[in-house]
């Protein structure tokens, strides 16, 4: 299914506990095409909500017709999902704050306040490694949360309570799929 992230919002359990939630408006999705084994060479489901469209590949598609509509009650509370989002951009990003390196001594005439330092060794291997925490672009990543646990459903309102933090901000796209 595909969802769009509301925010975050606390609600009580049932032991009277404070519980961080994420509300997700999911749906309703509509079946907009079916790809299947003979013709496409694999089998799939692709679902819209609004103008955007992602590809859910399933194994039985004779399930779903298109123009079929997917709500909100096919999840109940208690079941676990996989969520995938895009995380929030930072931007450039030093290597402090996207490593969480340590900064130099800020003492006067230190010149090693929040600069990298070396990045390699002399002349073997005469490069740098690969992999190595260097400054550049930070965030805006697709992430795949497991094992999520939904907290309540409101059909009424097409929204998911989920437990703990999902990635993205709020409006982002947000793809659930139930753990097989």
């Amino acid at each position: 299914m595909l969802g769009k992230k509301i925010g975050m919002l606390q609600i009580f359990d049932k032991t009277g506990e404070v519980v961080g939630v994420t509300a997700i408006e999911v749906g309703p999705c509509i079946v907009t095409q079916i790809k299947t084994v003979e013709k496409d060479g694999y089998s799939a489901v692709q679902l819209s909500l609004g103008k955007k469209k992602r590809e859910f590949e399933i194994s039985n598609p004779a399930e779903y017709k298109v123009g079929q509509e997917l709500k909100v009650d096919v999840f109940k509370a208690g079941d676990e999902l996989k969520i995938s989002g895009t995380t929030i951009g930072k931007g450039f990003a030093g290597r402090i704050k996207r490593w969480h390196s340590h900064r130099g001594p800020m003492s006067h005439g230190s010149k090693f306040h929040r600069i990298m330092g070396s990045i390699g060794s002399g002349s073997t291997p005469g490069r740098v490694w690969k992999g190595k925490p260097m400054p550049g672009r930070m965030g805006n990543v697709k992430v795949t949360l497991k094992n999520v646990q939904i907290v309540d459903v409101l059909p009424e309102k097409n929204l998911l309570l989920i437990k703990g933090s999902v990635p993205g901000k709020r409006g982002n796209l947000v793809l659930l799929r139930k753990n097989a």
